[in-house]
């Protein structure tokens, strides 16, 4: 997940050869997501989701 990018850019076209889910062009994504949150990212949908503790 990155907060920035294209879809053409290094860290999307990485995810693609590794098949690993990405979604980019979060805003806010650095402010919101804290270390040790659990978050689901569905590169799929294009969406993350941040779970609530407890």
């Amino acid at each position: 997940m990155t907060e920035t990018g294209a879809p053409m850019a290094h860290g999307p076209t990485v995810a693609r050869e590794y098949g690993i889910p990405a979604v980019i062009c979060v805003p806010g994504a650095t402010d919101t997501i804290r270390t040790g949150q659990v978050i689901t990212v569905d590169g799929a949908a294009g969406t993350v989701t941040v779970h609530r503790e407890g």
